[in-house]
């Protein structure tokens, strides 16, 4: 049977995930991979899961496995309002709607913001995850301007002036590619902007506290309130595996998201966003933040001085203070796709960054790389794998 005929015309902006193919070759014996955005299972507090579990069996009960509110687990929202005010956000419980991960939000966000033909400003590059969430809607993305800085305020200022746009997408800190984090200065002139216009920006914060180094930067959401919709994630922090998210978002907005959430799959799981409220509201979450830190930060180190060490002159790349990330960018011209064809024939993998632009044919000279999935040792020994046949290449 022909079932072609039966699927929705939306399919055809429907790709599979490139970097979840890139990952099926990963599997293979021996690869070293810096393609993942994946974090380290040694970051996960093992130690604790079990002492969870039973305080929320003790406490909860039979509530942990029944069906639950569609705005999600009141004890979480409640821990979350701790949360959020640390990181200088104020927010009620009502203001709060748990996810399934943050790329349910994105794609709840897609479902209820976007018509066909709405035009969407995005980062030049931006996270692929979001593009993925948003291309079935059908936007049309329009791409403003990045330098080692983030997100230019100017190329902003003159897609608001020129288009009528639905909204602007940012990753505003450590950002998936590049790991760049956009200045208070910036983000200062970037709020001013849209309140200016009265635009509406998403801000998508997965990495923020993953710093290692130098200090924080308040998010866009503290200084644009109203004019803001704040994604977050325990996935870094916690377990990505339990799929917790959370959306802070105007009361229209978050009515809405509700709305869509209920005929996704009515609510996020009940027992996970127990886990999640006790991790938080224990103050486990502080406790264990400092042993991710302590883990991811050498790694970084190691790919930094790798790359310093051994890669040809010819590339530059990102030194962040925090997240997961190091872009790379070669000389103009460059093919970074034949590149990753031949590392993998040596055992290296890492990601070609054409993939997170959203028009096609730009980024050809970039990459991602990822160091948390990997210990300093295998780094350094995939850099210099990787340089050499970069130069072979070049």
């Amino acid at each position: 049977m022909d079932y072609k005929p039966f699927l929705a015309s939306r399919t055809s902006r429907m790709d599979a995930s490139a970097i979840r193919e890139i990952l099926k070759v990963v599997s293979k014996p021996g690869m070293i991979s810096l393609a993942g955005g994946i974090p380290a299972p040694e970051s996960f507090p093992m130690s604790i899961m079990q002492d969870l579990t039973n305080q929320v069996l003790k406490k909860y009960g039979s509530t942990a496995f029944q069906y639950d509110l569609t705005e999600g687990f009141q004890p979480l929202r409640q821990a979350l309002i701790n949360h959020l005010e640390n990181k200088g956000l104020l927010a009620t419980q009502n203001e709060i709607l748990i996810s399934s991960g943050s790329q349910g939000g994105l794609d709840a966000l897609g479902k209820i913001l976007i018509s066909k033909g709405d035009k969407i400003a995005v980062e030049a590059p931006t996270y692929l995850g979001a593009i993925q969430a948003f291309n079935p809607y059908e936007p049309e993305y329009l791409q403003m301007e990045t330098d080692s800085n983030g997100l230019i305020p100017e190329s902003l200022e003159q897609i608001l002036q020129s288009e009528q746009i639905k909204f602007v997408y940012l990753v505003p800190t450590f950002q998936n590619p590049t790991g760049r984090t956009i200045p208070l200065a910036r983000r200062q002139r970037i709020a001013e902007l849209i309140c200016r216009y009265d635009a509406l920006l998403i801000e998508d914060d997965p990495y923020g506290d993953l710093r290692y180094q130098g200090d924080a930067v308040p998010s866009i959401k503290s200084l644009a309130p109203e004019h803001v919709v704040y994604m977050g994630t325990l996935s870094k922090t916690f377990a990505p595996g339990l799929r917790i998210g959370y959306i802070l978002a105007p009361e229209l907005i978050q009515h809405w998201l509700v709305l869509c959430k209920q005929g996704v799959d009515l609510h996020t799981s009940t027992f996970n966003q127990a886990l999640a409220a006790e991790y938080l509201s224990g103050g486990y979450l502080q406790a264990h933040l400092p042993n991710i830190i302590r883990l991811y930060k050498p790694r970084q180190e190691a790919m930094l001085n790798a790359l310093d060490q051994h890669f040809p002159s010819e590339f530059s790349w990102s030194r962040p203070e925090g997240g997961m990330f190091l872009w790379v960018e070669g000389p103009r011209g460059f093919d970074m796709e034949k590149l990753y064809q031949k590392a993998v024939q040596q055992n290296v993998a890492f990601v070609p960054g054409r993939f997170f632009y959203s028009q096609e044919n730009e980024g050809l000279e970039t990459m991602r790389l990822n160091f948390t999935m990997t210990d300093e040792q295998t780094i350094e020994k995939a850099i210099k794998i990787l340089a050499e046949v970069t130069r072979k290449v070049l």
